[in-house]
């Protein structure tokens, strides 16, 4: 996306990479995590888990931004993400 202005502070802000986490079994294929995902990084999966809803499943690696938005929706505490191991860590 190219912006007309750039912020003064572009080249100091670091964009931090998550990894998310879901555990199926606790998920009751409500959606929320897919629909209000910030960067589309969750689709619904085809397979059914062990109470008999769809679960997410990821759409796009490596496009998460760890903004912990999908765990602060998500009614049943079934997905989180945590922030990604770089190389030179």
């Amino acid at each position: 996306m190219k912006f007309w202005r750039v912020p003064l502070d572009a080249t100091e802000v670091e964009v931090t990479q998550g990894v998310v986490h879901i555990i199926e079994d606790r998920c009751k294929g409500c959606g929320f995590c897919i629909v209000y995902c910030p960067r589309d990084v969750l689709e619904e999966s085809p397979h059914f888990n062990a109470r008999g809803y769809h679960p997410p499943r990821i759409k796009k690696e490596g496009a998460c931004v760890n903004c912990h938005y999908c765990e602060t929706i998500c009614p049943d505490l079934a997905i989180y993400s945590v922030e990604a191991q770089t190389a030179s860590s």
